[in-house]
């Protein structure tokens, strides 16, 4: 187990929890929340070494709260997860600064693999 925290951002429950499950097997510890304004109000009592952030969500989508945690907490390694993405989305927010972005639905091993890869300078 580690004490790494795991913030997922996606406004389906489903996905949500499935997340949440594959996070924890792997020995993340996971927060999980609906929504954008949900993790901001939560953000600031919190250091997650990592946010999985779906794109599209009803209230800000997930490139306008990751421009915001760039101007707020930078730090904070993002994986972008979609199922409406394109390549110009993609580019954008990698350009941006994002730690991956993978289309839904994606393999376990490859967002466990990005997770690991984001979270890599907090482990050391």
């Amino acid at each position: 187990m580690t004490d790494l925290e795991i913030f997922v951002v996606d406004d389906d429950a489903p996905v949500r929890r499935a997340l949440d499950r594959l996070l924890r097997v792997a020995g993340y510890r996971v927060r999980a929340f609906a929504s954008a304004h949900d993790v901001l109000e939560e953000l600031p009592n919190s250091s997650p070494a990592c946010m999985i952030i779906d794109v599209r969500m009803p209230d800000r989508n997930g490139l306008e709260l990751f421009e915001t945690l760039r101007s707020t907490r930078e730090s904070i390694p993002v994986i972008f997860i979609t199922g409406h993405g394109d390549i110009a989305m993609a580019v954008r927010a990698m350009k941006a600064g994002a730690a991956d972005f993978l289309a839904k639905p994606f393999d376990d091993k490859a967002l466990l693999d990005a997770v690991a890869q984001a979270t890599s300078k907090a482990r050391s």
